[in-house]
């Protein structure tokens, strides 16, 4: 292994991946046992207490003391907000939320019906969930798009209610931008809570706060944390962890557009992931060198140098027949396909977040403009987790609508699959429709 700047160059062959994968420590990010424990004190306070707990946790953790009364956000302070975002912001996110709208509502499906053989029939349909929660961080990077890449798929899907809660700044308000995001994706009630305590609220309800069916949205590791703890109790997006790009590259790309968009991740977070995947090893270098020109033009270059010192890398593999393995193995957040022929190398990808391809769509498209939706699973969870969808909103209903001919038809095999399973009485629910019940061979009828 060399070091070329603050990006380590590690050469790797293809019975290595799975070591490779976890001595850059990029699962189990989160599973921290100290921080579960902190977690799980916050979520009873919180269900014991009630807004009391909140008040509390907010005075402790946000150094900001509010009220009761003060928890929800006012129709006026959003409207005051609004008048504080940039006119320039406010047409963007229009804009972005004119094509996240319109690529979610592609995503919305019919019924399924299928008749039965007598004049029945079964199907699958399809309600909204009645109150859905969204989580929105604050910190130093407050994230109006993820208000819009939440709030809006809940609103297409015909959500009754939508609540957002997001912690306060020091003076106990909200960041202006946040809340325009919100009024312009239709939320509907908005509180200044952040933390765990936030997902605990929504979950459980206080006087103030409802319980809702489902929390998504990102935000720190006792966020996420929260949201692992009480699923059962709602329904969650995903397993969320921080953030993750590779760049799968070929010698055709350029290394200042991969090097940029290895930092545009590793800014996110410390714990953010920046990996560039690549069998051509000047690329790897020139690469490392772009990324140590641009690294000091960068206001969260502390955040990046530390990111990527510690999962970050260049990985120099044989062939991109081994690169597309490894990211089948890693399955990463955000994949970038920057090669001379994606096309060829696409149907063999199984396990991906969303994918990026070629030099014009950067994974900061996907984040603010597209239309697709940036909450994308990580730490290896795009083997089994999608990215947030319209679906997500909807439950499902099995209907089931037989005539008597129908049930004729099968009768018999139910009963022998409910013998089978050692269970009479479900063999008798159905016997006693056609009169061959216990009580009925025992001559007694109604």
């Amino acid at each position: 292994m060399t070091r070329q700047a603050v990006l380590k160059i590690i050469r790797a062959g293809s019975g290595e991946l799975q070591t490779l994968s976890a001595q850059l420590g990029l699962r189990g990010k989160m599973n921290q046992a100290g921080v579960v424990a902190a977690t799980e004190s916050i979520i009873r306070q919180v269900r014991q207490d009630g807004d009391a707990a909140l008040l509390e946790l907010t005075a402790r953790f946000d150094n900001v003391l509010l009220t009761a009364g003060r928890l929800r956000v006012t129709e006026r302070e959003i409207s005051e907000a609004i008048e504080q975002v940039d006119v320039r912001l406010m047409e963007v996110m229009r804009l972005a939320a004119e094509r996240i709208r319109s690529f979610h509502a592609l995503q919305l499906t019919e019924d399924v019906v299928s008749p039965t053989s007598y004049g029945g029939q079964i199907s699958l349909i399809s309600r909204p969930l009645d109150l859905a929660g969204v989580y929105v961080p604050g910190g130093s990077a407050p994230l109006p798009s993820s208000v819009l890449m939440n709030v809006l798929p809940a609103r297409v899907a015909g959500v009754r209610r939508i609540v957002m809660c997001t912690p306060p700044r020091p003076d106990g308000s909200v960041d202006p931008a946040i809340l325009a995001a919100a009024s312009l994706a239709g939320a509907d009630e908005i509180y200044r809570v952040g933390g765990a305590q936030a997902i605990a609220a929504m979950a459980y309800g206080t006087a103030t706060i409802p319980a809702v069916d489902k929390i998504t949205g990102p935000g720190n590791i006792y966020v996420n944390t929260a949201k692992r703890l009480v699923f059962g109790q709602v329904d969650i997006d995903m397993f969320a962890g921080p953030s993750e790009i590779m760049i799968l590259a070929d010698q055709t790309a350029r290394p200042d557009y991969v090097a940029a968009d290895l930092l545009s991740q590793a800014e996110h977070d410390p714990l953010a992931s920046a990996l560039l995947l690549t069998d051509n090893e000047p690329l790897a270098e020139a690469v490392a060198a772009e990324v140590g020109r641009r690294l000091p033009l960068m206001p969260r270059a502390a955040i990046i140098e530390r990111s990527l010192a510690d999962f970050g890398a260049a990985l120099v593999v044989p062939d991109l027949d081994t690169a597309v393995d490894f990211v089948n193995e890693l399955a990463p957040e955000h994949l970038e396909l920057l090669v001379a022929d994606p096309d060829r190398l696409l149907p063999r990808i199984r396990n991906a977040g969303a994918i990026f391809i070629g030099p014009y769509s950067p994974e900061p498209l996907g984040d603010y403009m597209a239309g697709t939706n940036h909450v994308l699973p990580t730490s290896g969870t795009a083997r089994f987790f999608s990215p947030l969808n319209t679906q997500d909103f909807i439950k499902k209903i099995s209907v089931i609508r037989y005539t008597r001919q129908d049930l004729a038809a099968c009768h018999e095999l139910v009963e022998h699959f409910a013998e089978a399973e050692h269970l009479k009485a479900h063999a008798e629910s159905i016997r006693v429709r056609f009169g061959t019940d216990l009580l009925a061979q025992k001559g007694e009828t109604r």
